[in-house]
């Protein structure tokens, strides 16, 4: 399917609510969903729903952009986008950087945005997460609930896991923060560390955890996409316990998720389209959510905070304002390389 296809069949402008035609906005927006795709109940869902109800609020025509092979298809959709009258374009394909930069220079009255990577252009605007201090604060709960011996979902032998979509500084930036949260408050704690190869598979992602469950892990943290639908599965399943991630994941296995560590993409796309709407995106800039910005963060864990002991939620909300004061500086690998201890 050619890229003005997608784009003609990826969602509907503004009516005026009576079947009629109403005027269209001036104002028009695109967002490129990226690998895993709309329904993976995580990154893609949440950033979707933050851009749905700006574009609603603040009179834009917003429309989402979907593609089987986002990763080959990216830059044909974002030309094919910017060349229709789309005034802003957010990218939530990290894999497209280097291609983003390049169409930024050839339209440039077009305002760009892309998620979870940094690209130089005067309009383009680069949204960070600080996913590791959120993963820093699942790693000190995952760290002392593993030894928590009475509760039925522990086996005792202090081992916890890592699932991700792929090998990469973005996914490991997740994986540093956690293990250096748990060793945190648990220096003798074991990691079991797979990657899928995939954000849209989630019989793998069941399969791997299963096999990690087996091997007497007991906690496992999913930053696969669509994938961790099946870690989640697989820790109902057994007995065990997944952490979810970008969104709250926790109902959809009610006392089998740990925690979510939340990751606002919505705010962020709420956010970026009011600014664009409001005519003050300039581009050009880097945005940056933490804990601080309220960007990232654990769930309220409304299933399981009754199965976790006070003292161990207290050890976790104290870790978050140590970071937020500055008295603990988590380990951004996308800056700082591999710490010694991670190798």
């Amino acid at each position: 399917m050619s890229a003005l296809l997608l784009l003609s069949a990826c969602g509907v402008e503004p009516g005026n609510g009576d079947g009629g035609s109403a005027k269209q906005p001036d104002k028009k927006a695109a967002l490129i969903i990226a690998q895993g795709g709309l329904g993976d109940e995580a990154y893609n869902d949440l950033a979707y729903q933050g851009f749905k109800e700006a574009t609603e609020k603040h009179g834009v025509a917003g429309r989402p952009i979907e593609s089987k092979d986002i990763v080959a298809e990216g830059e044909q959709l974002v030309r094919t986008a910017a060349g229709s009258g789309y005034g802003l374009i957010a990218d939530l394909e990290f894999s497209h950087a280097d291609m983003l930069g390049k169409v930024a220079k050839d339209f440039p009255d077009v305002q760009f945005a892309i998620v979870n990577v940094e690209v130089d252009g005067p309009n383009v605007t680069s949204i960070l997460f600080k996913e590791h201090e959120g993963s820093y604060l699942a790693g000190v709960l995952a760290g002392l609930v593993t030894k928590d011996t009475d509760n039925p979902k522990i086996n005792g032998a202090n081992k916890i896991g890592f699932i991700g979509g792929t090998k990469s500084t973005g996914i490991d930036k997740f994986l540093i923060g956690y293990m250096q949260g748990a060793r945190s408050v648990n220096p003798d704690v074991q990691f079991d560390i797979k990657y899928a190869d995939s954000f849209g598979d989630a019989a793998k992602g069941q399969q791997i955890a299963k096999q990690m469950y087996a091997d007497g892990t007991d906690i496992i943290y999913a930053v696969a996409g669509g994938t961790g639908a099946g870690v989640i599965q697989a820790a109902k399943e057994t007995g065990h316990y997944a952490i979810g991630v970008d969104t709250d994941q926790d109902a959809i296995a009610k006392g089998h998720v740990l925690t979510s560590m939340i990751k606002r993409t919505d705010l962020a796309m709420s956010n970026l389209v009011r600014d664009y709407a409001e005519g003050k995106l300039s581009g050009g800039t880097t945005i940056a959510y933490g804990l601080k910005e309220d960007g990232v963060g654990l769930s309220p864990m409304k299933y399981t905070k009754q199965d976790v002991p006070g003292d161990v939620l207290a050890k976790v909300e104290q870790a978050k304002q140590d970071i937020v004061e500055g008295k603990v500086e988590v380990w951004d690998v996308t800056e700082q390389g591999y710490p010694s201890w991670a190798k």
